[in-house]
């Protein structure tokens, strides 16, 4: 009873502070205006109407197609009905592994973040449907879980390592905060407190040991924070960041090296282990750096960057290279058919790197961001937005890769809180200005740090053409900074600036890879011209790469490029490589195709006899490369891949200067 009056008074006080707050639709996808240590203010997604466009589409048949059939997909599969048996409502065994629960929860962020762009009454009442379901299985002291129940009740919180318990609670909090700030609205809020007040009461030094064994908990307690002001999550979360119960919670080796979370975070030098957990802890500890600055978590986690960007990322955007443990490999280790790539863990790349730019403010993790969600991340969701990649090789030889469900069902709903909550990452604020860190059309309606109102819009065919124009109008004629992300692939990027009255101009070349500022007084309709040079380039891993060696990548802009098999009629394209004839690359925007794309063509040769053929092994001095025919090999964005049938793909192909007419 002694328990429950302070979790009651715990809950009245966090709903004196949110209501104290008030302007609780003013929230970016992280909080962080009040963050002592961000250099950069996220936008609330409200305060971005995107337009026509790259992602246009995508958004379109996610709000119509992907979260109400995902939804049924749930259903179906019981992870709804898993919370109606505890209610009395259904008499059926729970369904499906011990995490389902987040999958849910995932659904409903990914509701909530529809919903801070504009009202969807059917989503509206499908969200608040669901939180009286799930409130209803809640327990009086708070707990909740639809796993640990009836006889697995005794084993609660004692196989940590695995149980997902917070896992699964982080993603109601993180659901329910972007809910409470599209609508107002706090019921599942209030339930996902009840769990959290829970926790710092009877778990933490001299109490229970507690460990996120999937983290996720820790970037929901440092957001609860922000959103209620109580520093008791904050400091639960610095508390499971600091992994100091890895002796009382008897974690072997191996158990801390997969779980990411087994020792002290501010320890860790490279990145191992399971690749989403180490995402999610790298964006749950910059968080935490955010709101402390603590030196010791700024070291780390540029450490554990560099590690990723020079060893351990593919040229997708996707981590995590071993299906075993679906984990980081050595540096280097980056195969591409046996690539792993989970969706969920270039999605976790993508959360860390926009994190990591608020904190730091430098386009570097921008590009990171780009990187991922133009190809490890829009490869997960087919151009139907029905059918998801649970991995995203960078070679196939022909199996089915896309499926409507997953026992594991982490990446669909992922996936779709991604794509909804788009806006919210296209522009920040920073003391001198505004910032541009994505391009797509799309109008920023929202203040200046100092109050000061400002209209920004984006009129742009990129990523298929490189000019981006900008048209800035705030409220009156005021001295501040634009800040443009110029793309580190983006070499000979000019950029304009028109003032319409008195009539002027200036042109500047600025340094790729860098934020690129103009700072003047600004008036209303003056104009901005961003030209980046969008033309095909061939990369080459480093040569540590071993599987990459004498092969080449496609890139244009920021897209991934690949070769499948249907646009490779007459030969297999295993047995094709790129003709380095000093010919270019031919492109056309072919309207038809796989939703519209951009489609690369370049002079190829096929060998003679196809490689399957020949011995396995042969003597060294035997002549190895001979002419071959040569075709015209066509190259489509990576992200459109397996759209079509099931057929073989690659991304890094061999490259050839013999050839024959």
């Amino acid at each position: 009873m002694r328990h429950s009056r302070i979790a009651s008074l715990f809950l009245l006080a966090a709903s004196l502070l949110l209501a104290a707050d008030g302007d609780w639709q003013s929230e970016g996808v992280v909080s962080v205006a009040h963050s002592p240590y961000a250099k950069l203010h996220a936008v609330p997604i409200h305060a971005v109407k995107m337009g026509d466009g790259f992602w246009s589409a995508r958004r379109a048949t996610n709000v119509e197609k992907s979260i109400p059939t995902l939804l049924a997909e749930l259903e179906q599969h019981g992870v709804v009905a898993n919370f109606l048996r505890l209610e009395g409502k259904k008499d059926v065994p729970r369904r499906g592994p011990l995490y389902t629960d987040s999958d849910l929860y995932k659904w409903m962020e990914a509701v909530a973040f529809v919903l801070q762009s504009g009202d969807q009454p059917k989503l509206r009442a499908e969200f608040d449907r669901l939180t009286g379901i799930i409130l209803a299985a809640q327990e009086p002291s708070g707990y909740l879980n639809t796993y640990w129940t009836e006889e697995r009740t005794p084993k609660r919180f004692t196989e940590m390592y695995r149980s997902h318990e917070l896992y699964c609670i982080g993603h109601l909090i993180q659901a329910a905060i972007a809910y409470y700030r599209a609508t107002g609205d706090r019921k599942l809020l209030d339930g996902g407190i009840r769990f959290a007040n829970y926790m710092v009461e009877n778990f933490g030094p001299q109490k229970r040991p507690a460990l996120t064994g999937h983290p996720e908990f820790e970037m929901a307690l440092v957001e609860l924070y922000r959103t209620t002001g109580d520093r008791r999550y904050l400091d639960f979360a610095g508390y499971l960041l600091s992994g100091v119960e890895r002796e009382r919670l008897h974690l072997t080796a191996d158990q801390i090296t997969y779980l990411f979370s087994g020792k002290p975070f501010t320890s860790r030098t490279e990145f191992e282990g399971h690749a989403v957990r180490a995402m999610y802890a790298s964006s749950g500890a910059t968080d935490y750096y955010m709101e402390t600055g603590d030196p010791a978590y700024l070291k780390t986690l540029e450490t554990l960057w560099r590690d990723l960007v020079n060893g351990k990322m593919y040229i997708t955007g996707g981590v995590g290279s071993r299906e075993a443990g679906e984990a980081f490999g050595e540096a280097y280790e980056l195969p591409n058919a046996q690539a792993y790539g989970e969706s969920c863990a270039a999605i976790g790349n993508m959360m860390w790197n926009w994190r990591m730019l608020l904190a730091l403010g430098e386009s570097r993790f921008a590009d990171v961001m780009e990187r991922a969600l133009y190809n490890g991340i829009n490869s997960g969701m087919s151009l139907s937005g029905t059918l998801y990649c649970y991995r995203n090789p960078l070679e196939s030889s022909g199996e089915k890769i896309r499926n409507e469900w997953y026992d594991t069902t982490c990446c669909p709903p992922n996936l779709e809180r991604i794509l909804a909550s788009l806006p919210g990452y296209l522009y920040s604020t920073g003391p001198k200005g505004v910032y541009v860190n994505l391009f797509h059309t799309s109008t920023l309606d929202w203040h200046l740090e100092n109050g000061t109102g400002i209209r920004i819009a984006q009129q742009t065919e990129y990523p298929w053409k490189g000019a981006v124009d900008l048209t800035v109008d705030p409220a009156h004629a005021a001295e501040f900074s634009l800040f443009v992300r110029i793309p580190a692939w983006s070499d000979g990027t000019t950029v304009g600036v028109k003032v319409p009255a008195p009539f002027s101009t200036r042109q500047d070349t600025p340094k790729a890879g860098e934020y690129f500022e103009i700072h003047r007084r600004w008036k209303p309709g003056d104009k901005m011209h961003i030209e980046f040079e969008m033309k095909p380039r061939l990369v080459r891993a480093n040569p540590l790469v071993r599987e990459d060696a004498g092969r080449v990548a496609l890139e244009c802009g920021p897209l991934v490029y690949c070769l499948e098999q249907p646009d490779q009629p007459g030969f297999n394209l295993f047995d094709a490589a790129l003709l380095d004839d000093g010919t270019g690359f031919v492109s056309a925007f072919q309207p038809d195709l796989l939703g519209g794309i951009m489609v690369l063509k370049h002079r190829g040769s096929v060998v003679d006899r196809p490689f399957s053929s020949e011995p396995l092994y042969r003597p060294f001095r035997e002549q190895f490369e001979r002419p071959g025919t040569v075709v015209a090999l066509t190259f489509i964005p990576y992200y459109a891949w397996a759209n079509r049938e099931p057929s073989r793909m690659e991304v890094w192909v061999p490259y050839t200067t013999v050839g024959t007419e």
